[in-house]
């Protein structure tokens, strides 16, 4: 294990916001990290640190002499015309069968391959992006949101290329399914100081809460004790008896202190808008064909959408998700069919080409007060504008001079404090740091209303979705199973797709097309429920012994007993990841039998 990068006294401050105080870290060649921390903490301006692009006001940044580090850049580095095999050959100086080999990792082939790297979608020119950074065999990638804007097809094939990737990794993301999947450290940014949490990202959460939790204890108990001391010295210091006690519990109080919280920062705490439930289909598409007159992308579409659904629009980049949204809020006209609404719908829309045409001479709190349904208490608006990150002056601010994620965050304030009964969300959890887009998701778990939306992070979708459609191959259906298995469907594909590669390469294996879990499907109905029944179990128990360990973990101050104990609870968490694993693959199986 060597030491690639180390971070020491780091201060660094813009103004009065403080970002880095006197903040530590050390990243080495056999971790992959998942960075996190408030919007603003300081996460982008540290990447850029370490890559030399900004200095600190003071401390250190030390690199190995043998560091090598491949950044994922967010702009687009193309030339004019350029091929995505020329791209990767200009980029990495490699010759064209080494680009070809790597770039298949990515499924990049064919016209994908020879074809303009210009007119590949994002997701697509991403997987490039990544195959060149690949060619230059890095020993430590710098990842910042490297899933925003990718479907979920590229995300899975990027986490595949992450686990068998033997260097380290820093990503910074507020994807928590993506991290949990990526990394097996977590490194936290919060109030200027660094703190490297041995664990996954769903760890370090339960290890944050329970040491708040415990702390709040301590500080009980310790208000608790004070109180007993101060009424004791009130009662006994004037009597000659009683002084040296009343002085002697005087410097016990003294010493008692109470713990500083640091979770005690503003905390996320959003309102689904308050309206009336409503029953029966909310949405009808009957015949329906959408695209674009030189381009149709879907047809023959028939689908409903209930009252107080809340339905995921899934796919992959490119087949027609936004294309879909828009149409049915009427910004897109239908080619063909109709597009229904129920009776006292009123929908709300969350997308790019609404947050892009905000009144630009109001201020955050006059367009928040303006949108905000009638009889709405300033304070409350206050509330939810601190919620998404508008706080003290920042409410002042004009809307002219806010960035894309800051009017994002806006117009979805303003949808929030609506009296809307259908919301239309269309990427809502970007520009949202880990915590607002889990009070997102609860928010919106609450809603009564109905919910239409798409998203890129599977944990929101997860936590959110009751309902999926998927945009496929120029159709648009209610899928059958749940988010869990369409997951689970796509990265079976996937991995299917890596298994013909790999028995192509070694000429021989199974013909292309069969998979070696051909035997699992031999299976009765009662067998599969029957092994459903025994990992239900499993993971129940596994779950518990998992916890149990956090807990007595989090009570050790033993070192060697704290490694133990850590290495039992890595332990735990790898065999309950595989037994929730297999949960997923019989519940899809099962499903496929109905």
């Amino acid at each position: 294990m060597a030491v690639l990068l180390q971070i020491k006294n780091a201060s660094k401050r813009y103004g009065d916001q403080v970002l880095m105080d006197q903040a530590e870290a050390t990243i080495t060649d056999d971790v992959k990290v998942g960075f996190v921390g408030r919007n603003g903490a300081g996460k982008s301006t540290l990447l850029r640190i370490v890559l030399g692009e900004e200095e600190l006001d003071g401390g250190e940044v030390s690199r190995n002499s043998k560091l090598r580090i491949g950044y994922l850049r967010q702009h687009d580095p193309f030339q004019p015309g350029e091929t995505t095999i020329g791209y990767l050959m200009r980029d990495s100086g490699q010759p064209d069968w080494k680009c070809g080999e790597v770039a298949g990792q990515f499924e990049i082939k064919g016209d994908y391959l020879e074809g303009p790297i210009a007119k590949l979608s994002g997701g697509w020119q991403t997987r490039a992006k990544l195959a060149a950074l690949l060619l230059h065999d890095p020993n430590l990638l710098l990842l910042d949101e490297p899933t925003n804007f990718l479907d979920l097809r590229t995300q899975i094939l990027l986490e595949h290329f992450l686990k068998n990737y033997k260097q380290a990794c820093l990503i910074v993301s507020h994807d928590r399914a993506f991290l949990g999947a990526t990394c097996d450290h977590t490194l936290d940014l919060t109030r200027g100081k660094l703190t490297m949490f041995p664990g996954k990202i769903d760890a370090f959460l339960d290890y944050q809460q329970e040491r708040i939790e415990h702390d709040r204890r301590v500080n009980a108990t310790v208000m608790s004790k004070r109180r007993q001391l101060e009424e004791f010295i009130a009662k006994n210091r004037a009597r000659a008896s009683t002084a040296t006690q009343a002085k002697s519990k005087s410097k016990q109080l003294e010493r008692l202190e109470l713990i500083e919280i640091e979770a005690d920062e503003p905390t996320a705490h959003i309102r689904a808008p308050q309206i009336e439930p409503r029953k029966g289909p909310a949405l009808r598409c009957r015949g329906l064909s959408i695209g674009y007159a030189e381009r149709e992308v879907a047809t023959g579409i028939d689908l409903e959408v209930d009252h107080g659904s809340r339905a995921a629009i899934v796919g992959d980049n490119g087949q027609g998700k936004t294309t879909f949204l828009r149409t049915i809020v009427e910004s897109l006209p239908a080619l063909q069919g109709e597009v229904r609404w129920g009776y006292g719908c009123q929908i709300g829309v969350y997308a790019q080409h609404v947050y892009s045409s905000l009144p630009e001479q109001k201020s955050v709190l006059d367009y928040l007060e303006y949108v905000a349904a009638p009889g709405t208490k300033i304070q409350d608006i206050l509330n939810l504008a601190g919620a998404l990150l508008f706080r003290g002056e920042q409410v002042k601010k004009r809307i002219s001079v806010l960035s894309g994620g800051e009017r994002a965050r806006l117009c979805l304030a303003g949808l929030l404090l609506s009296q809307y009964n259908v919301l239309i969300l269309d990427e809502p959890g970007n520009h949202l740091d880990v915590d607002t887009v889990e009070a997102l998701a609860q928010a919106l778990c609450d809603y009564q209303g109905t919910v239409i939306f798409t998203s890129h992070d599977r944990h929101f979708m997860k936590r959110v979705a009751t309902c999926v459609i998927e945009v496929r191959d120029g159709h648009v259906t209610n899928y059958r199973g749940d988010y869990d298995s369409y997951v689970y469907s796509v990265n079976k594909e996937i991995e299917e797709g890596e298994r013909e590669i790999a028995a192509a390469r070694a000429a021989k294996g199974p013909p292309v097309g069969k998979s070696p879990k051909v035997e699992r499907s031999a299976k009765t109905e009662r067998e599969l429920r029957k092994e459903l029944s025994n990992v239900e179990r499993s993971v129940a128990r596994l779950d518990g012994e998992r916890r149990k360990l956090n807990d007595q973990l989090l009570q050790t101050t033993d070192a060697t007993e704290a490694l133990r104990l850590h290495n039992e609870l890595t332990q735990i968490t790898d065999q309950l990841g595989v037994a929730e694993d297999r949960w997923l693959e019989l519940q899809a199986e099962l499903g496929e039998m109905e």
